[in-house]
């Protein structure tokens, strides 16, 4: 096949099944590291989830249509490559934008910079778009894009200034580019109780029913004022619901994703876990929670004990405050603290799922454990998140999962009515503004099918 060399704004037909997009420069000292990455696009030229970015830190697609195949140096060139397999592009799917990053200077420092099309079965090459560049320290070299039913490639030498999280921004994704310190939660949605509300005193040690201390009273006064209220309030709900004197193991685990920024960076999630620990506070009798976050992949975090709940918002409710986008480096990381880059950024429940699975297996415990489960949709893992509930409905677990916004949540939103389990081991409920919700709602909605389920379970023999 003959190679065709394109000028800024042609196109041509694309009739491989598989291509390899190698962007290539001139290897000189001192010249900034340049890096091919690929948004996947709808209708609306936008992503669907963060997931259809593939860059450095995320390298594979996540139905394996688009992978980063890396960098090879080779007589004086420098090339990055992308794989695009047109076949496994998803029904909506309608761009693939072939760009790229500089780090430590504009792409006007690199020479020969070309843009190159290949079959990636033959390694024949379809077409070269050679491109100038001055002050951008982000480009679009081209993109594949669908017309009329049939795939063609365009040279599109577009620059941005912004970087690569400015140009991943302008697409739809939602990860903070810097490093940013840990919001406090928003003061009217936080309550606090009246300056002269009498200081709830701290546990005595040995006293009849609480176990042992659970360090409550280190926790500043006005943090100690709001969980006394609110283990109130989940003692209320409790009652409600004919649970009063029902212990059980807490398990926390917090969506990752890079849709979930926002609300991590204005301190929604911050309040959340506060407002959990109330949960485990009164259900628990030494008041800690296992805890994990996700996206690509899960983490286990520290477990958070009540009296270290201040630190423990600050070391580890922490997306947004390392970039994504900067490469993987364990530098500024304090001890204990998760790298959320290895986290990642698109939706896999199923993996924390199991993951949490596994630790109930092999860590068993007296009393029933309650998992409460964050997230803000985007999910798309049905068959893999129905499989692992499925069989979660034999051990002595109940998920509780809780929708933060209007969102596409998938299988999670009709778990209650799953046939073929002995017992419901599923709640789930979405809210728009979590940290509008009163502390009464929440904690009566997260609690409404936990002791029915603990019934239910007593009698088909799982507890």
């Amino acid at each position: 096949m003959t190679t065709t060399s394109l000028d800024k704004g042609a196109n041509l037909p694309v009739d491989s099944a598989v291509v390899h997009a190698v962007l290539s420069w001139a290897d000189h000292p001192g010249i900034p590291a340049a890096d091919a990455s690929a948004l996947l696009l709808g209708g609306d030229g936008r992503v669907r989830d963060d997931g259809d970015f593939v860059f450095y830190n995320q390298p594979e697609h996540p139905r394996g249509a688009v992978r980063h195949l890396g960098k090879q140096q080779v007589s004086g060139t420098v090339s990055d490559t992308l794989e695009v397999n047109l076949g496994r592009l998803e029904q909506g799917i309608e761009r693939v934008v072939l760009a790229a990053s500089a780090d430590g200077g504009p792409f006007g420092r690199l020479s020969g910079l070309t843009l190159r099309l290949l079959d990636a079965g033959t390694r024949s090459e379809l077409a070269r778009f050679a491109m100038e560049a001055t002050t951008e320290t982000a480009f679009i070299g081209g993109e594949l894009y669908l017309r009329g039913g049939r795939w063609k490639f365009r040279a599109v030498g577009q620059g941005y200034a912004s970087g690569l999280a400015g140009l991943a921004t302008d697409f739809g994704i939602s990860v903070d580019e810097e490093p940013q310190p840990p919001a406090e939660p928003p003061a009217a949605t936080l309550a606090a109780p009246p300056a002269d509300a009498p200081v709830p005193p701290a546990p005595a040690p040995g006293a009849p029913g609480l176990g042992r201390v659970n360090g409550e009273e280190r926790l500043p006064v006005d943090m100690r004022k709001r969980l006394s209220l609110r283990k109130e309030q989940v003692a209320v709900s409790l009652r409600k619901h004919r649970a009063e004197g029902v212990s059980a193991r807490v398990v926390l685990v917090l969506d990752a994703s890079g849709s979930m920024a926002a609300l991590y960076t204005r301190g929604t999630v911050a309040e959340v876990v506060e407002r959990m620990a109330a949960v485990a506070a009164k259900l628990d009798d030494d008041g800690d929670m296992q805890a994990w976050t996700f996206a690509s992949n899960p983490a286990r975090l520290p477990d958070l004990t009540l009296g270290e709940l201040p630190e423990w918002l600050r070391l580890h409710v922490r997306v947004g405050q390392i970039s994504f986008f900067r490469r993987k480096s364990r530098k500024g990381l304090e001890p204990g603290q998760v790298d959320m880059r290895d986290v990642g950024i698109q939706n896999e429940e199923q993996k924390v799922i199991a993951e949490v699975r596994d630790f109930v297996r092999r860590n068993p415990v007296p009393v029933p454990t309650l998992v409460l489960f964050f997230s803000d949709g985007g999910v798309h893992r049905n068959a893999e998140i129905e499989r692992e509930l499925r069989e979660a409905a034999e051990e002595p677990v109940f998920w509780q999962f809780v929708g933060l916004g209007r969102s596409e949540y998938g299988i999670l939103s009709r778990l209650d009515t799953m046939q073929g389990r002995r017992v419901d081991n599923v709640g789930f409920f979405a809210v728009d503004r979590i940290e509008d919700m009163p502390d009464t709602e929440l904690y009566d909605r997260l609690l409404s099918e936990f002791p029915s389920w603990i019934t239910a379970a007593g009698q088909a023999g799982v507890l």
